[in-house]
This record gives structure tokens, sequence and C-alpha cells, in this order.
């Protein structure tokens, strides 16, 4: 069994050396710069250690597993013109760094390009691979479209939150750790299993991200925290916030939330003082580690020895007790 690390190395060194031969070349270039500039590159790391937990020969489904980097990849890029976002992982959005029509057309080039990589794999796993992929793709553009309408939203409730990140996040995790599993011959119900599994630790990681952002450490976060609360997202925290605030708590968020012109510090420091009035980070991480114990149970029930999840195990641990 190899460790995350190993494998992270093998998916970076596989990046680093794809060629990008077709013309123009400038259509190409944003596409080997967005895929250089880093990444915990989470979705094919877990698609291979869900393969090795079967199989010993990962670095067979390289391909497909970058496949997957490649689209995540492809909705950052669009996410980043979307969100008009400067900087990404400390360096310059496409967008900003060509243009906006550069970004969309080579962010569709990327998007062929990951279906390109995603195929290939051995012809009787095709049809499985992907559909799985092209249902994954469609619900992460629901996911984002629930994200963009929550924000001309003021009712949005914890469930519909929990489903947009499920959709817009999850579903990734979940599709790389069930590909892996179907390209290494594992049982139906195993493979299941592990889709089940994936979307558990996607769950838990976007809720990290939400607690990361008001509570994470600017230096290690690796940027300014509390963009949620200046951009009045609605996320987990917002949203219970809102809905266990007293009388004078919630009239304070909606004045905040309301503001149309504010100072950015005042504001996180006072939003941040209502969530620890109001129990919100302790609930946030009780959440999080519901999802992480839901998808301890999951693995648990994958027809593998222990010690064949020991990686994989550890893997979700560092996941759970990250700070950035």
């Amino acid at each position: 069994m190899k460790s995350s690390k190993e494998i992270l190395k093998l998916v970076n060194d596989y990046l680093a050396q794809l060629p990008y031969e077709r013309k123009p070349k400038s259509l190409y270039e944003p596409v080997e710069y967005v895929l250089s500039i880093g990444g915990k590159r989470i979705r094919p790391v877990l698609a291979l250690m869900g393969y090795n937990l079967w199989k010993e020969d990962p670095e067979r489904i390289l391909m497909p597993a970058v496949g997957i980097e490649t689209y995540h990849n492809y909705t950052l890029l669009h996410d980043d013109l979307m969100d008009q976002a400067d900087m990404r992982r400390g360096h310059e959005t496409v967008h900003r760094r060509w243009d906006a029509n550069k970004a969309i057309l080579s962010g569709d080039s990327m998007l062929v390009l990951a279906y390109q990589r995603m195929q290939q794999v051995p012809a009787e796993k095709l049809p499985a691979v992907l559909d799985l992929f092209t249902v994954t793709a469609l619900e992460i553009g629901e996911g984002q479209e629930y994200d963009m309408d929550f924000e001309t939203r003021n009712d949005v409730t914890e469930d519909e939150y929990i489903e947009m990140i499920r959709l817009k996040t999850s579903v990734l995790l979940a599709c790389a750790l069930k590909m892996g599993a179907l390209l290494a011959d594992a049982p139906q119900e195993d493979a299941d299993r592990m889709y089940r599994l994936g979307e558990q630790i996607g769950l838990a990681f976007q809720l990290q991200d939400d607690l990361l952002d008001v509570y994470g450490d600017p230096a290690v976060f690796g940027k300014a925290i509390g963009g949620d609360i200046t951009s009045n997202k609605k996320t987990y925290m917002l949203i219970n916030a809102f809905n266990r605030a007293n009388t004078k708590q919630r009239a304070e968020l909606k004045r905040w939330v309301d503001a149309k012109t504010f100072n950015r510090e005042v504001k996180v420091a006072e939003v941040t003082r209502l969530y620890d009035e109001i129990g919100i980070r302790q609930l946030c991480e009780e959440k999080i580690n519901y999802y992480f114990e839901l998808a301890s149970k999951t693995l648990s029930e994958v027809n593998v020895s222990e010690a064949r999840k020991t990686e994989l195990r550890a893997y979700m641990d560092e996941l759970l007790h990250r700070d950035k």
C-alpha cells in the first residue's frame, strides 16, 4: 500500500510531464498554468488510494485520475471568473493574467481535456466511468447554480446548504473514490460504499473550509480570513447564526449583512464575536466530526482487510486536522 505522500508525488510528477502539443499554444498555456500552480490534489489522490485498496499498481490509473483533477481546476478557473477573484493559490487567476475571453475558452478546452483523459481506461470500464463522471459534472453545475441563487436569498435552510455543498464539492470526491474502486474491479456494493465515503469526506471538508475562513490563521490559511463574512456568503455558520440568535443578536447580524459600506476588519471582528456568543464554532466543529465519523464507519463496511485501509484512514485523519 502506498502512502498519501507517495501517491501525491506520483500525481504531481505525472501532471508535470504531460505534453501540450496542440496548437495554438496560447490556448493551452492557461491550462498548463492552472495545473502547475499547486493545490492539494485531493481528488486524484483519493482515486488512486481507492484503487489501491484492491490493487497494488495505482499508477495504472494516473491518466483518468488527473482527468478528475483537470476537471476540478476547470471549475475553479470559471469560478474565479464569475467571482472576479484576483488570486488563486497565491498566483494571479487566468482572467487577470490573460483576460476573460481567454479564461472562458481555455476553461472550455480544459473540460474537453478532462473527458479525453478520463476515457483512457479499459474499454469494458468506459461506460461506467464516463456515466459516473458525466452525472457528477452535471451535479457540480447544479450545485454552483444553487450557490449563486443563495446569494439573493435570506431564507436558506441548513438542509438546503448541505445539499448545495454535497453537489458543488462532495460529489467529485465521491466520483474519484468510486472510479478508483470500479477500475480496481471492486464489487459494486463496495464501489457504492466508496461513493458514500467520498460524499461524507466532502461535506466535512467544505464545512471545515467555512470554519477556517473565520477562525483560520491567515499565515497558514494562505489568504485573509473573513472573506465569507464580508461577502455575506450563506455558509453553514451564517445560516445557523441567524437560526440560533436571540432578538438582539439577530438584529446585529442583519445590520452587518445589510450594510452597504463598512470597515472590513470591523465587520469581520463583530460578526465573529456574534458567532462566538451564539456558539457557532462549536456547532460547526460538531458537524464536521459527525461527517468524519460517518465516513470512518462507511470505510469500515468496505470488504477489504483493515490493514489495507490504514493509509486511507491516515489520509482522512490528515484532512480532518488540516489548518488550510
